[in-house]
């Protein structure tokens, strides 16, 4: 999903004082990329400000690993393998709630490709693992009339939706690892949508739910004037690229 800051938020502190910390924060994240371990700190700290952040400054520090970190809301409630639920239901046969052990459980597949926002910042050959999409909904069974698949997310606001034919792809899944771990609560997890093919707003966070429905919902940042097909330039739009 579009990893920005909150368009609510007000831009309220001194200009002057906002720059000089920018600047502090940024020369001493220079040095990050050549100590691992203090890269991690850095990526936690920006993670957990962001979501605690109402200026949305946090979005915009800089990173040595290349992501940024932004929510639409000002907190989002932690979920891990003893409370997280992914409910499958809408136009299908077999409605079905997921745990986390679930999830684990299924064939998992594995995607390396490149991450990209439209803010754009990118991140190459990010290696994601997780459960097809298209496993979840032949095991539902759409109906005939199901047409796209609307996602919803527990921070209680984002929303994606992507055509049926779309969320069918090879490269579109419900990923559960990033870069070899489990995926962070700072980076949509437990379990995250990862759509290889479009930009990164399309992947949406902190997943909850996946309803099949008979037309397509405009997501959350498609409601602003995003694309709703927010594919990168020379994706493949009519094929299914393989699985890595």
């Amino acid at each position: 999903m579009a990893e920005r800051r909150n368009r609510a938020a007000e831009d309220d502190g001194p200009p002057v004082a906002r720059r000089t910390m920018l600047a502090m924060l940024g020369a001493g994240a220079a040095g990050l990329a050549a100590a691992p371990w203090a890269q991690r700190g850095w990526e936690k700290f920006l993670g957990a400000a962001s979501q605690v952040d109402p200026t949305g400054l946090a979005g915009v520090l800089p990173n040595p690993g290349g992501f940024r970190y932004y929510s639409v809301v000002g907190s989002v409630p932690r979920k891990d393998a003893t409370n997280y639920r992914l409910r499958v239901n809408g136009l299908v046969d077999r409605p079905r709630t997921y745990t986390l052990g679930d999830l684990r459980a299924l064939p998992q597949t594995r995607i390396v490709h490149d991450v990209q926002c439209t803010d754009g910042w990118r991140v190459a050959d990010t290696p994601f693992t997780g459960v097809r999409l298209a496993d979840l909904l032949d095991a539902a069974g759409v109906h005939a009339d199901g047409a796209a698949v609307h996602f919803t997310c527990f921070d209680g606001v984002y929303t994606e939706s992507l055509t049926l034919d779309q969320a069918r792809r090879s490269d579109v899944m419900v990923a559960l690892t990033m870069q070899g771990k489990p995926i962070s609560h700072e980076h949509g997890g437990p379990v995250r949508l990862y759509v290889a093919p479009m930009y990164f707003y399309k992947s949406a966070k902190w997943l909850s739910g996946i309803t099949v429905t008979d037309r397509v919902i405009p997501g959350y940042w498609e409601e602003y004037g995003y694309a709703v097909d927010g594919w990168l330039d020379g994706a493949d739009q009519r094929g299914d690229a393989a699985a890595a």
